[in-house]
């Protein structure tokens, strides 16, 4: 079993930068590859970010493609979200998910993850 806590969301102007976390516990995190998914209110879940387990390779929707930069830091068994230039199109519940399959590819697909956090709430104002 994983165990994942967002933090880090909130209220945001427009133009502005979050930077979200994902804290894990429990099973190897250094072994599981991540992503962040969001949903926003009558919307599907859908990918935004995603990271191998070694941090090697990084995946992006094209919607935050350039704003957004997903890292790991395997040592505090931590995933972050760094969020720039925000638009209000960005608000969303942000969640954080690993796969189960120690050592698995990043998926855009969110059934192939296994285990998630709560989510945070990101807003994004005018």
């Amino acid at each position: 079993q994983v165990q994942l806590v967002e933090s880090g969301g909130g209220l945001v102007q427009a133009g502005g930068s979050l930077r979200l976390a994902c804290a894990a516990s429990g099973r190897s995190f250094s072994n599981l590859s991540m992503g962040w998914f969001r949903q926003a209110p009558g919307k599907e879940r859908e990918f935004v970010a995603g990271i191998t387990w070694g941090g090697g390779n990084t995946y992006y929707a094209d919607s935050v493609k350039g704003r957004f930069t997903i890292s790991r830091d395997n040592a505090k068994n931590t995933m972050y979200l760094q969020m720039n230039s925000l638009k209000p199109e960005d608000t969303a519940v942000y969640y954080c998910a690993a796969r189960g399959g120690p050592y698995s590819s990043v998926s855009y697909n969110d059934s192939r993850y296994d285990y998630w956090g709560q989510g945070t709430q990101v807003t994004v104002s005018l």
